[in-house]
């Protein structure tokens, strides 16, 4: 019941974004040539441009890698893709800097695209890169899910609008108070009218923004409460792909963080990739029964095929590792 009420008010929400667009769209094609019609319709459609749901792209700082220079990447993140049950990336970029891997569809084809953060995926051996890829399958939202999420989105926009707008006026009369502070009155000038405008405008987004707010409340506790619901299925669908140690051990590394200072540590003594990565691989190859030869590899990233993937992103590690101290 409750992921059906947020699905509705989340609707209800795009309909309003839509709403506004064919307003404006309606008041200026009513009398293309009236300067009041585009005084009132062009309003109307820079808030629905301003609010529409945004088709994803990619991060400013990610690099997509062409098939044929990564195919063993590329056939590692298709074959898990088909074992956790989605579509395999169209294209495969990578993050120097950013150690979280995400899979998501951008642009108006709806490509999907895995972008992988080379600190996390360059400590990593072949099984837990198996659990770190079908992780990033897992958290693909659903459409309901998807359909809440732009709507918050919406909502925060439209709260930032009305109620965070206040802020840059504050500062002004500030600013303003301040010089006629220190002019002894010279430089002062009445400012009734602007004043006046800026209360209004903000008496305004109060009165607007007092059910935004309620809205915006409403469907984060509803998306909330289905959230157990949903890591449920998020869990159930790496599961498909890897064990479940391998996620737990994947998490309490993520969670714990200790695989970056090593990293950071070793690009700051000026070491080369080779010796970076047989490092981070060292803590995998001990067992309860002695010492690994090479780390573990899995079904799906066997070890031979790890370090084919390690060549072909040996250029990006030589760079990125560059960049590692600035990594919080």
């Amino acid at each position: 019941m409750k992921r059906l009420s947020a699905v509705l008010l989340a609707s209800l929400v795009h309909l309003l974004t839509l709403a506004f667009a064919v307003l404006g769209a309606s008041a200026i094609l009513r009398e293309p040539g009236s300067f009041v019609s585009w005084v009132i319709g062009a309003p109307l459609l820079a808030i629905g441009w301003a609010l529409r749901p945004r088709l994803g792209r990619l991060p400013a700082d990610a690099e997509v890698l062409d098939r044929s220079a990564a195919p063993e990447l590329y056939g590692a993140a298709a074959r898990v893709a088909d074992r956790v049950g989605v579509p395999p990336p169209g294209k495969v970029a990578v993050r120097d800097l950013a150690t979280e891997t995400r899979y998501e569809r951008v642009g108006l084809a709806r490509t999907p695209v895995l972008v992988v953060g080379l600190p996390l995926w360059l400590a990593l051996p072949p099984t837990l890169r198996a659990a770190l890829l079908a992780t990033a399958y897992a958290r693909r939202p659903t459409g309901g899910e998807r359909l809440v999420g732009e709507a918050l989105n919406t909502l925060e926009s439209w709260r930032d609008a009305l109620l965070d707008s206040a802020a840059p006026l504050k500062v002004r009369q500030e600013a303003q108070t301040a010089i006629t502070a220190s002019s002894l009155g010279v430089a002062h000038q009445p400012g009734t009218a602007y004043e006046v405008a800026g209360f209004i405008g903000r008496l305004f987004g109060r009165v607007l923004g007092g059910p935004v707010l309620l809205m915006q409340y409403a469907l984060t506790r509803l998306a909330g409460a289905d959230e157990c619901r949903a890591e449920a299925r998020r869990r159930a669908l790496a599961l498909r792909a890897v064990a479940e140690a391998e996620l737990a051990r994947l998490e309490q590394l993520v969670a714990g963080g200790g695989y970056l200072a090593p990293m950071q540590a070793a690009a700051l003594r000026g070491e080369s990739v080779t010796s970076i990565r047989q490092g981070a691989l060292a803590r995998f190859r001990l067992t309860a029964d002695g010492v690994l030869t090479a780390p573990p590899g899995s079904e799906l990233i066997g070890a031979g095929e790890s370090e084919l993937i390690d060549q072909e992103l040996r250029a990006h590690y030589s760079r990125a590792i560059r960049g590692f101290g600035l990594i919080s």
